[in-house]
């Protein structure tokens, strides 16, 4: 196999520059989705329900279209296809799901904004693993963490952006923030569009000025000789050791935030601006979810400088401490929303949660990445996402019931389990094995390029 070749900063930033547009869709999603569901009729302890069809259609397609992505040569590539495909789709849905309610002569407006969420997952699913896979597809070692924080980066910026867009639309442009009960207001509905534009210029910047190479020879003979979804398993049966262990890390994390992204908005709205619970309609309910918008756009502003960050922290430490400490501040930070009256104080946790989070979005694919075979780098990205999906899913079967008849509908307490889980996460951590992992020692030891295995015979 040949050996890849550095690339330069500025390759490195346009190959993932989709992901910009990526974040800035997924951002709108993650601080909107309840307040429309909520628009529509859905009830706080049902919202976890309908946030179960994001995670289980990446579960199904994201291993399916890493599997095929690895197959596929053609005109446009390996894995610039799916971006292009996967961009089409979430921007339709963008501009769809704020307008359920169009359709509400045929389907309860309820239901098509959930259906409209499980299309947008998918659709940014066909699109994200693929962009996962291209770090490991063009970058070799040394480059990989940098090339998933330059992502994580642009991850971030694109987040912020979509984040604080309906706050901007409604107190900076004047655009409206209220609407009729069961209607979505202005400010939610041009923010989609915008991003829905964004998402796609966006991937085909990527798609114009990234080169991929064709797969080697040797690579082609074995796409003949097996095929399908029986690969995908016996895969799946096969999955490198660090990739099961990491399962445990993202298990608790993905958990948390699931719980985060869902019930933040209802939490912040009854739990700090004193709207009664259930209540959508009102002002203090619309601010609220106006203000989780900024707080969720400072989180992902922290994420992108901290992802600049966690190439040379990672050099310092190694990956494993460097994602151990992120997540632990970041579970620390969730909890002490509890104690917070003032919406201005929430800006403090956020901090906390956007180095938990940059963290999450690269290092643990830096960790996995060096662990597995480079041809099927796709499938097992895809794969990597069970853990991801299979987490949310969980929670969205039985979070909201807990919150309901544990908690009364006080949807605070699931901020303080997603804090508790990161904790979890954070421990979890230590017992992963990254033998991939590169500290530099040259003040220490004099030597080069030492492993993490190495590191206790050196001291």
């Amino acid at each position: 196999m040949k050996s890849k070749l550095k690339l330069s900063f500025w390759q490195i930033w346009n190959m993932s520059f989709g992901f910009l547009g990526i974040q800035f869709g997924f951002a709108l999603q993650n601080a909107n989705a309840s307040r429309i569901l909520q628009t529509f009729g859905a009830d706080v302890e049902q919202l976890s329900w309908f946030w179960i069809a994001a995670p289980l259609t990446g579960m199904i397609a994201q291993p399916i279209i890493g599997h095929f992505s690895d197959k596929t040569w053609c005109r446009l590539g390996r894995r610039r296809p799916y971006f292009l495909v996967g961009a089409i789709l979430t921007s339709l849905a963008l501009v769809l799901m704020p307008n359920a309610q169009l359709l509400t002569n045929v389907i309860p407006a309820m239901f098509i904004g959930g259906g409209m969420l499980m299309m947008m997952d998918a659709s940014i699913n066909i699109a994200m693993e693929p962009f996962r896979a291209l770090v490991g597809d063009l970058l070799p070692g040394e480059q990989r963490t940098l090339g998933f924080s330059i992502q994580t980066f642009l991850i971030g910026i694109g987040a912020v952006i979509g984040s604080w867009l309906p706050y901007a639309m409604a107190e900076w442009f004047g655009i409206g923030k209220t609407a009729p009960a069961g209607v979505v207001p202005e400010n939610v509905i041009y923010s989609f569009y915008f991003g829905a534009i964004v998402l796609f210029l966006s991937v085909i910047w990527t798609i114009v000025k990234t080169k991929e190479y064709p797969p080697e020879e040797e690579e082609n003979k074995d796409a003949k000789k097996v095929n399908g979804f029986k690969e995908v398993f016996h895969d799946i049966k096969n999955m490198p050791k660090t990739m099961k262990q990491l399962g445990v890390v993202q298990f608790f994390s993905w958990f948390a935030l699931f719980a985060m992204w869902v019930f933040t908005t209802p939490a912040i709205a009854h739990h700090i601006y004193g709207a009664p619970i259930g209540d959508t309609s009102s002002l203090a309910y619309q601010n609220a979810g106006n203000w989780v918008g900024i707080i969720f756009g400072i989180y992902n502003a922290i994420s992108a400088v901290y992802a600049l960050m966690l190439p040379f922290i990672a050099r310092k430490i190694g990956r494993k401490l460097t994602h151990s400490f992120s997540l632990l501040v970041g579970g620390l930070s969730l909890i002490s929303i509890f104690f917070i009256s003032s919406p201005m104080m929430l800006i403090i946790p956020m901090i906390g949660v956007g180095i938990a989070w940059g963290s999450i979005l690269a290092m643990p694919y830096a960790i996995l990445a060096g662990a597995l075979p480079a041809k099927k780098m796709g499938v097992y990205m895809g794969i990597f996402n069970f853990f991801i999906t299979i987490p949310q899913i969980i929670n969205g079967i039985i979070g909201g019931p807990i919150i309901k008849n544990v908690f009364d509908s006080q949807a605070i307490y699931a901020l303080v389990i997603a804090g508790i889980c990161l904790i979890l996460a954070s421990a979890s951590v230590i017992f992963v094995e990254d033998k991939d992992d590169v500290v530099e020692f040259k003040a220490f030891s004099g030597k080069k390029n030492v492993t993490n295995d190495n590191i206790v015979n050196l001291s």
